[in-house]
Parts: structure tokens; C-alpha cells; sequence
């Protein structure tokens, strides 16, 4: 993935709280010699004080062997994005339609190491920390070995546990555009107000604002 100076996050803070309210993903697993890789998509619960993704996924789920065969993963976010038409972009002083369109969107890449997790209590923990996460009201039973409703159905699962080494993150939201076509850019997408420009928006108002004192230093 391409990170210009202007899309990288600002700080750690920016990309985490950003991956907290995104919490479904693709995991990209190398399959093996001579096939593509495996992507699965899933819901997970990211810890950032731990560096480390919950998750799990079913039993017969074609992609366990290749993890047992390279624990080497990415886990692959991408949210709030929007199509920019050309006349949004144009310069100034050239026609509308001679403006490159464009996509804006956010993106974050955890590379980690996957552990998958067999033992009923581990895998007990794994859950729980996700149902804390998209069950914050705790409006769900005891999740626990031998203890109704879940116990049941653990052995169905395998867990996983994403230990994360790298992360890349990017927000492409035209920050380095002229103020001319940032403001056309944000009247286009109030105007339109397609399902997802209102959050585009923000963001492309929210990192013009960050990134202004630096373009005036330098």
C-alpha cells in the first residue's frame, strides 16, 4: 500500500480510535504453493494497549492448515470511502472535466502472527473479549466451558489470537489539494450526500484543518 506523507496517519491515536469503530476486516493468509491467498472476512476485536486482535472462526474453515503451515497474516481494514468526480479536483484556471478523479477512503494493515487457540478456557477468553467489545451492555449469556448457551458450541470453533508486529495505516482524504478544491470537494459531497460522504467529509475537513499550519510552515 502506497502512504504518501500527506495520507499517513498523524499519530498511533489517529489510526487506533479509527480502527475501534471499524471492526470488520479481511485476514489475508498465504495459501499454499502454487494457489492464491485466503481471505476471510471477519469481525474482530483489536487491544491496542496488548497489540493484539481477537477473533475465531468455524472448525471446518478451509484456511487452518495454512496457518499451521505459515502464521504470517495480514489483517486488512478499509472504511469511509467515497468515488471523487473529476470537476471536485480540477485546478484552478482549467476546465472542470480536465480533473483527475480519484478515490478517498481509510485504510489500516496490521501484519501479525496468528496463534490459533484450542483450549476450551483460552478460547472461553478469546469470545469474551470480543462479546466485551460489540457486547459493551453485556446483553448475552455466560461464556464459558460446559456452561449454557455457549459451552455447547465451543468445540464447533478454534480461536485466534493475532499478535501484531507492523502497522501500516493510511487516510486519503486529498489533505495536499489546493483549498479551492478542498472546498469544492466537501460542497460536492454535502450536495450529494451518498451513503458514506457524510463520514468522507469529516475526514477530508478534519485532516485539511491538521495538515494547514504545516503546508503554511513550509
Amino acid at each position: 500500500m502506497l502512504i504518501h506523507p500527506w495520507d499517513a496517519p498523524h499519530d498511533d491515536a489517529e489510526w487506533q480510535e479509527w480502527l475501534a469503530d471499524h471492526d470488520f476486516g479481511q485476514l489475508v493468509v498465504n495459501g499454499p504453493p502454487g494457489e492464491p491467498p485466503f481471505a476471510q472476512p471477519l469481525h474482530f476485536a483489536y487491544d491496542a494497549e496488548r497489540g493484539e486482535v481477537a477473533a475465531h472462526l468455524a472448525r471446518p474453515n478451509p484456511l487452518w492448515s495454512a496457518l499451521e503451515a505459515n502464521p504470517s497474516v495480514l489483517l486488512s481494514v478499509v472504511g469511509d470511502y467515497a468515488f471523487i468526480p473529476a470537476p471536485w479536483q480540477a485546478p484552478d484556471g482549467v476546465p472542470p472535466e480536465h480533473g483527475t478523479p480519484t478515490s478517498f477512503y481509510a485504510a489500516v494493515q496490521l501484519r501479525c502472527t496468528a496463534e490459533i487457540v484450542d483450549d476450551p478456557e483460552e478460547k472461553a477468553a478469546l469470545l469474551r473479549a470480543q462479546l466485551g467489545h460489540f457486547h459493551p451492555a453485556g446483553d448475552h449469556g455466560p461464556v464459558a466451558p460446559g456452561e449454557a448457551p455457549y459451552g455447547r458450541l465451543l468445540p464447533g470453533i478454534r480461536g485466534l489470537r493475532l499478535v501484531v508486529s507492523e502497522v501500516r495505516a493510511k487516510f486519503k482524504y486529498g489533505s495536499h489539494k489546493p483549498e479551492s478544491a478542498r472546498r469544492r470537494t466537501a460542497a460536492g459531497l454535502a450536495e450529494r450526500a451518498a451513503p458514506g460522504d457524510a463520514a468522507v467529509r469529516e475526514h477530508h475537513l478534519r485532516r485539511a484543518v491538521t495538515m494547514a499550519p504545516a503546508r503554511r510552515g513550509g
